[in-house]
């Protein structure tokens, strides 16, 4: 029989930088789970990847067991990252941030084609497009 999913936790922690303290502490102390645990394996898991901030989905069994899911950093991070600012303008329509080329989106929507809700590379350029607009960041060929 299939164990009972108590609880759905979703963090964005540092890759291979989980410490116990908040927010990692404070997310899943209420739910009962053993966080060191949690510590050292998403530590292990996400070793490899660098700074980037890492999405993790986490299912709570009954008997305080967990499962998680690595997804793929989020594409406002990693469009920063590409045109190398620290944030985005806070007036988009006014002030542009930066520039970001075809190509680099093209980079990042492969890289998040798992996540997003499209199976199509010319959909996923789309909302990665769109993501770089909606920051002030503009698409230049």
């Amino acid at each position: 029989m299939a164990k009972k999913i108590e609880k759905k936790i979703k963090l964005q922690i540092q890759a291979g930088k989980a410490t116990p303290a908040p927010p990692v502490g404070t997310a899943l102390g209420p739910a009962g789970v053993n966080i060191g645990d949690f510590v050292s394996k998403f530590n292990s898991a996400t070793k490899d990847l660098g700074d980037d901030i890492i999405p993790v989905e986490l299912s709570v069994y009954s008997d305080r067991t967990f499962t998680f899911i690595l997804k793929t950093p989020p594409a406002s991070r990693l469009i920063l990252k590409a045109v190398g600012i620290e944030k985005g303008s806070g007036k988009n329509l006014v002030s542009k941030a930066g520039k970001i080329t075809k190509a680099q989106v093209k980079a990042i929507a492969e890289r998040k084609l798992p996540d997003l809700n499209t199976t199509d590379l010319t959909a996923a350029i789309s909302i990665i497009e769109g993501t770089a607009r909606s920051m002030g960041i503009e698409v230049v060929s």
